[in-house]
């Protein structure tokens, strides 16, 4: 299921970067399109973790951080052939912050240490 998810996702990255022209109405047009970066490809590095994860790959966020980074920079190489649009290393940049952030999420949560379940005497 988690596969199915990972490609939705991946031809929506695809779809949105075919389109000649996002930009928005709003003054603060270029900060939520980097936003937008951030979320999606972290979006991307959940989902991917999750398919991994799925498949009983050990080191799923790793792959997964990889596999975003990769289709990051596989989707400015896609913008650099759409008119209008142009591919950007600093995009890719900016999407690494959300593989990121997500990556070592998964990380923390993975290799912290549990809590000892102890009962207060009072």
């Amino acid at each position: 299921m988690w596969w199915g998810v990972v490609l939705l996702w991946m031809a929506g990255i695809w779809y949105l970067s075919a389109q000649p022209d996002l930009r928005s109405s709003f003054e603060q047009d270029f900060l939520l399109r980097k936003i937008a970066h951030v979320l999606v490809f972290g979006g991307l590095t959940y989902v991917v973790t999750k398919a991994w994860a799925a498949s009983g790959w050990r080191q799923s966020s790793a792959a997964a951080a990889l596999w975003s980074l990769a289709y990051a920079m596989i989707d400015e190489w896609h913008q650099s052939y759409v008119p209008g649009r142009h591919g950007s290393p600093v995009d890719v940049a900016i999407d690494a912050i959300g593989i990121v952030v997500v990556a070592g999420f998964f990380l923390y949560t993975k290799h912290r240490p549990a809590r000892a379940m102890t009962k207060s005497v009072e």
